[in-house]
Formats: C-alpha cells, structure tokens, sequence
C-alpha cells in the first residue's frame, strides 16, 4: 500500500482494507491541498469492504479536487465493494475505470 507520485500532477495510490483506509484517504487530502495541481487515481485492490468514515473521507477529497479543476479515478474495485457504492447512490459520484493504467493514460492524455 502507499502513495506514490506518478507524475508532477498525478498521484497514485494503493489503498490499505479497513480500517486504515480513511487515514490515507485523509493523507492524500492533505498532500493535494498543499500541492493544489493534482489527479488522484486510488486503486482498490486491496480492499474488500468500504466504511461510512471511508466514503466520507472519499467525498472530501472528491469535493477537494472537483473545486481545483482535477479528477479522482477509482481502479481495480471489486464487485462486492463496487456494490457498496451503487447502494449508496455514490457510484454516479465518483470515476470508475478497470485498472490503474487505464486510469493513468486518462489522466496523462488530458493534461
């Protein structure tokens, strides 16, 4: 697990199963405030299952890039955790895609 810097605007990360997901979700919120020029990728590899207190701390990095102009791709998510965002109506919200070089190459292609 970890954040890495992909690009000088891309950051991409792998993140940890509950509970520590909502603290590196909050880590990475404060890495994009204090840089304010990057796109997020999160691949969902290595989680199984999302907490309330995850989704929260997703929708605030979310708010956070959308009002800078950047974007926020989610990867790799499972079906059952993909499940969770659909119930929850939030599956509109967010950016899906299949894998982290998809996303990526999106990302890479736009800027």
């Amino acid at each position: 697990m970890g954040i890495q810097n992909w690009a000088d605007d891309i950051i991409l990360v792998d993140l940890p199963s509950e509970p520590e997901m909502a603290d590196e979700v909050a880590a990475v919120t404060g890495i994009v405030r204090d840089r304010g020029d990057s796109d997020v990728v999160i691949d969902f590899s290595g989680v199984d299952i999302v907490t309330s207190s995850s989704l929260s701390a997703l929708l605030k990095l979310r708010k956070l890039l959308a009002d800078c102009g950047h974007r926020l791709v989610f990867c790799n998510v499972a079906a059952a955790t993909r499940g969770i965002f659909t119930i929850t109506g939030l599956e509109a919200v967010f950016e899906f895609v299949d894998d982290k070089f998809v996303a990526l190459a999106g990302l890479q292609i736009v800027s």
